[in-house]
């Protein structure tokens, strides 16, 4: 990769997260058949646990956990298919298995998806700052506004709140988890002071008396400073709505699409926002990618491997999934109809962006889409050796200027070992790839920005205009609004 000045860009040490989630399958519905696969045991404290330390022996950088709150159902109009082929259905909530991993391990972070349409910003601030205490402040909060209706009738609406809508709300969440983490307490404001019988200097803790247009929260904060004060942000939202909301408050962007040209102008419109509107250094924000790596020793033994997982994959799940992303159901056409000839642009557009990259395939069917989503979801599998599955991320690095990946995985933990076992050696082997973490026993932020004494948002960072720091009088520290 070459500068503007003709020189070498230095390689991108890549950031590697476990992308998971607390159920069957996940980007892959189905494969949970497959005698070698042990999603099932999504239930079972063990199977985390497991994971975490295996992962955390390989040094990734963390466990990226999805959630959803409701079903896929928008397919055939109805969640009998996500129920039936275990499409991301059930599913378990991921804040409460994190401790446990942490307790097992000393350095790998955690990352769990958590809302801001359906819960009050006071209740998640103490959970969320709790949690980081467990963790030694190894947490991350991957901020969505969620995008199923099935999970706003869940939670009491008849549909989901319009998008920019949503992401307003969110705005003002995020002010508020800012006020609550960063300046009700001052760093210094646990005193420990035995002899005088204090345990928090009550002048050195203050209400935020946020009043807002969605929350009116006076505070403060129920919980004290955690290690990072606020978790790692990570975000994914490729609107415009949402690319604003990341280039303002995103340590991590999230991204999948099945080839970098999709998604490389976004990457860069987000990083020209954070510039050019918050004065924020581009390259501290970090996009990650999805992938999912099928992996052999020789090209052939990878081909075999994803014949095998063919057998197993679901269409009806895969559909499922599809219509619960998109809001387009598939059953309404028929089983040979080319999806590029139909009257909604809706389905054209959307299929056209598939087929742009997969050129293989002549003619588009539902069909086609199913077997094109069963296996990887949506995002790229890399099937082939590791010289060449390292090749397409290095690929993915220079066409879409991402930062790291969020592998998810085919079989569970297979997927995961065959990545430590033969993708690590090769991205190690090309400079790719820390031989170790940064900061052992660090906190998320420290070992996601390799840098000692980093468990803070960095200076450029809006959340560090918010933090009351160690010796500020009440006085000479301003809420912002």
């Amino acid at each position: 990769m070459a500068s503007q000045n003709g020189q070498a860009k230095p390689k991108k040490s890549l950031i590697v997260n476990a992308f998971v989630e607390m159920c069957y399958g996940h980007q892959s519905p189905g494969l949970w058949r497959h005698p070698d696969d042990q999603s099932h045991r999504f239930t079972d404290i063990d199977h985390w646990v497991e994971l975490a330390k295996l992962l955390e022996e390989a040094k990734f950088h963390g466990i990226f956990i999805a959630d959803v709150l409701g079903g896929y159902d928008v397919y055939k109009k109805s969640l009998d298919p996500a129920v039936i082929t275990g499409a991301q259905w059930p599913v378990n909530e991921p804040l409460s298995v994190i401790p446990a991993m942490a307790a097992a391990t000393r350095s790998i972070g955690f990352g769990v998806t958590i809302s801001t349409t359906y819960e009050q910003p006071y209740h998640l601030a103490r959970r969320l700052a709790t949690v980081d205490h467990l963790t030694k402040g190894r947490l991350g909060w991957n901020i969505v506004t969620s995008y199923l209706d099935s999970a706003a009738r869940n939670m009491g609406r008849n549909e989901q709140a319009a998008h920019d809508d949503r992401y307003a709300q969110a705005e003002e969440y995020i002010k508020v988890m800012y006020k609550l983490f960063q300046s009700s307490w001052r760093d210094d404001a646990v005193q420990l002071d035995r002899r005088a019988g204090i345990y928090t200097a009550p002048e050195l803790v203050r209400q935020i008396n946020h009043k807002g247009k969605f929350f009116d929260v006076p505070g403060p904060a129920i919980v004290q400073p955690s290690p990072q004060r606020t978790p790692l942000l990570l975000q994914a939202g490729t609107s415009r709505a949402g690319k604003l909301f990341a280039a303002q408050h995103a340590e991590a962007i999230f991204v999948s699409a099945h080839a970098p040209q999709v998604c490389a102008g976004s990457i860069a419109e987000v990083r020209q926002l954070a510039r050019e509107q918050f004065g924020r250094d581009p390259s501290k924000i970090k996009v990650l990618a999805l992938v999912t790596p099928i992996l052999g020793r020789t090209e052939e033994e990878a081909q075999a491997k994803l014949k095998d997982f063919r057998q197993y994959a679901s269409h009806e799940g895969a559909l499922a999934l599809f219509g619960g992303w998109t809001g387009i159901d598939l059953d309404e056409y028929g089983d040979d109809e080319e999806l590029r000839n139909v009257e909604s642009n809706a389905v054209r557009s959307t299929v056209e962006g598939y087929a742009r990259f997969a050129p293989a395939n002549a003619k588009w069917t539902k069909h086609t889409v199913a077997e094109h989503v069963s296996i990887g979801g949506n995002g790229p599998i890399f099937i082939g050796t590791p010289a060449q599955v390292a090749d397409g991320l290095e690929a993915w690095v220079r066409e879409a200027d991402v930062d790291g990946f969020n592998f998810a995985y085919a079989l569970f933990p297979q997927s995961f070992k065959d990545i430590i076992e033969l993708l690590l050696p090769e991205l190690r082997k090309r400079g790719l790839f820390w031989d170790d973490y940064a900061v052992p026993a660090g906190t998320y932020r420290e070992n996601f920005y390799g840098k000692a004494d980093q468990r803070h948002p960095l200076d450029e960072h809006v959340a560090s205009t918010y933090q009351w720091k160690a010796g500020v009088p009440a006085s000479g520290h301003k809420i912002p609004e």
